[in-house]
């Protein structure tokens, strides 16, 4: 399950994601989600999943996701896409903690912007602590202009960084996350040509 603020990037790592252990990996993939707040989430969702022939089921209730999960039992892999939530509404991250604790899924990545601010990433942690988090999945670099946030995050926090998003190509623009690529892209800032 991907969680996170609005505007970090969690449909679209969904659909990286959904691409690359469907089309590359060749797992048998379904994606849930239960982001029917954004306007032409579903549809944008579902339009890529049918390209890439990826069965998509939308949840409005917790009843409901627990049903689905059972019934996409025999994928490989169940993405769970989530709406983005305020760390500031602590309704919003209760309901949130109810979908994922229906789900029940090994893995929960809080998705964050690398062009967040240290103290703004901090805070997002602690709030949305209320969700068993097991992962950090940082988006945006691109977009970033420096990873400094990353390192400090990552060195703070006892999560694992799963995945960098490096921007919004379908399914490139992801990689796995590790020590030496944080710290190449860290370096990479301060070299010059």
């Amino acid at each position: 399950a991907l969680i996170g603020p609005t505007g970090v990037g969690k449909t679209t790592t969904i659909a990286k994601l959904a691409a690359s252990f469907s089309l590359l990996q060749k797992k048998k993939v379904s994606v849930i989600t239960i982001d029917t707040y954004r306007i032409a989430a579903v549809e944008q969702l579902k339009t890529f999943m049918d390209i890439i022939n990826v069965p998509l089921e939308v949840v409005n209730t917790v009843e409901q996701m627990h049903a689905a999960v059972k019934r996409h039992h025999k994928s490989d892999i169940i993405l769970i896409d989530t709406a983005g939530r305020s760390q500031r509404n602590a309704q919003q991250l209760a309901e949130l903690k109810d979908y994922i604790a229906a789900a029940a899924p090994q893995e929960v990545h809080l998705v964050i912007s690398a062009t967040a601010a240290y103290a703004t990433a901090v805070e997002i942690i602690h709030k949305f602590s209320v969700v068993p988090v097991t992962k950090l999945l940082f988006t945006k670099l691109d977009e970033a202009v420096h990873y400094g946030v990353l390192a400090n995050i990552a060195g703070r926090f006892d999560k694992p960084v799963s995945y960098l998003t490096t921007g919004q190509s379908v399914p490139d623009d992801i990689e796995s996350a590790s020590p030496e690529r944080l710290a190449d892209r860290m370096l990479g800032e301060y070299r010059y040509d």
